[in-house]
């Protein structure tokens, strides 16, 4: 009945964070629990009691903050110059663009809105059908949380005891520039007939002007992800750091953004941080009730009863978190199945920063599947295609994603390779 509860919640619309709460609160009267309302109100603040769970807010807002400074016309620029002649250049240029913004914003939904706006009725002009420019938007914002900085690899540092958000930023770099390489590799190979014209040589001196442009939002994530890497800062401490060089960014070297702007960023920025954060604080209190009952160390000893390797366990993740990110947003599902999991994982010998980067990775494809893939529902906001269509066109996109995760799930070194190299 409690699944039943949740699963009702969730059909109908109630937000993830209250169908897990009403679900919590039916079990916990059935079970006996005395002052079950303010046990789980405890339990929720306690979720939240943690001074890592600030850099959140802190990232969003730099987001929002590079977001409103211009930056994401300068990055297309930017990418413009290195691969704009490339065969298939604007869907590369797209491709691309999507790697550089990662280390601005660290959302994938964040990347398809911003970049959405500017290149599908750009790639409609230069020949390519309007549904294949939202399509391949989409498929590239997956790459926005899997590259540093990311918000997922924070929550998942803050789920695991254990795992150091450094070496979980520093693993999420080749997989996500292996995504950039075999999207580009699809563009080249089946994509790049639509395009119509290409465009002319700019003068050297535009192009040099552009490229100066472009290296200064770049030194941000350089900036943030060097100093936490070498020890200098927290990842708050970073997030913080962050903020304050998009919003000189934005007001004094671009001058893009005005103190006006800054009330209508704020709120953006609290609503989108709120709805991670109840999320977290829910999930918190439904964790603290399975560990209560035991329920991790049941299901591990259930699942080492009938999984004995690795490679089994991790074919068996990817097809359960496959199926839940058809249905529930990503963190969400992340916080629910990696406290139950992670367990298992560690009992069989997975490298934890390998196991969590596979669990992003996997979690962020759901994105782009229908019926619940946000990024599927903002690229289609913008590019007007209708979602029967869209998702059609995705699908080769979904193939090229789905054999990147196969690759770094079943050769571990091009995750785990970075961090070793640099000693974490």
């Amino acid at each position: 009945m409690v699944y039943a509860i949740l699963l009702i919640g969730l059909a109908i619309g109630v937000p993830v964070a209250f169908a897990i709460v009403a679900a919590l609160l039916y079990f916990m009267s059935n079970a006996g629990f005395p002052y079950q309302l303010s046990t789980v109100a405890t339990q929720m603040f306690s979720g939240l009691n943690s001074f890592a769970l600030l850099a959140i807010p802190l990232f969003v807002l730099a987001g929002e903050l590079m977001n409103e400074s211009g930056i994401t016309v300068r990055i297309i620029a930017f990418s413009k110059v290195l691969i704009g002649r490339v065969r298939g250049g604007l869907a590369h240029v797209n491709i691309w663009a999507s790697v550089i913004f990662a280390g601005l914003s660290g959302s994938a939904v964040a990347d398809t809105s911003a970049l959405g706006r500017v290149f599908i009725p750009e790639m409609e002009k230069e020949g390519y059908p309007r549904d294949f420019a939202a399509a391949l938007t989409a498929a590239s914002s997956v790459i926005g949380p899997i590259i540093p900085p990311s918000i997922p690899v924070i929550i998942y540092a803050l789920i695991v005891s254990g795992v150091s958000v450094p070496s979980l930023f520093l693993a999420g770099i080749v997989p996500g520039v292996l995504l950039a390489m075999f999207l580009s590799g699809y563009v080249m190979m089946f994509a790049s007939k639509y395009e119509k014209r290409r465009d002319v040589e700019m003068p050297k001196e535009e192009k040099r002007s552009i490229l100066i442009d472009g290296i200064i939002p770049l030194l941000m994530p350089v900036f943030v992800v060097g100093a936490i890497l070498l020890g200098i800062v927290t990842p708050t401490e970073a997030a913080a750091f962050a903020v304050a060089y998009a919003l000189f960014v934005g007001t004094v070297l671009f001058r893009k953004l005005s103190w006006r702007d800054l009330p209508g960023i704020f709120s953006r920025t609290m609503v989108d941080s709120a709805v991670i954060m109840i999320i977290i604080a829910a999930v918190g209190a439904a964790n603290w009730l399975l560990t209560y009952n035991r329920v991790p160390n049941l299901l591990t000893e259930l699942t080492l009863s009938y999984i004995s390797t690795q490679w089994t366990f991790l074919l068996a993740v990817i097809v359960l978190f496959l199926l839940v990110g058809l249905f529930l947003e990503g963190i969400a599902a992340m916080l629910v199945l990696v406290p139950i999991l992670h367990p298992i994982a560690m009992s069989l010998g997975v490298d934890p920063v390998h196991f969590g980067i596979v669990v992003i990775f996997n979690l962020m494809i759901g994105l782009i599947t229908p019926p619940m893939g946000l990024c599927l529902f903002v690229a289609d906001s913008v590019a007007k295609v209708g979602l029967g269509r869209l998702s059609m066109r995705i699908l080769p996109l979904f193939l090229v994603e789905l054999l990147v995760l196969f690759i770094i799930t079943f050769v571990p070194v091009t995750v785990t390779g970075l961090p070793s190299l640099l000693g974490y």
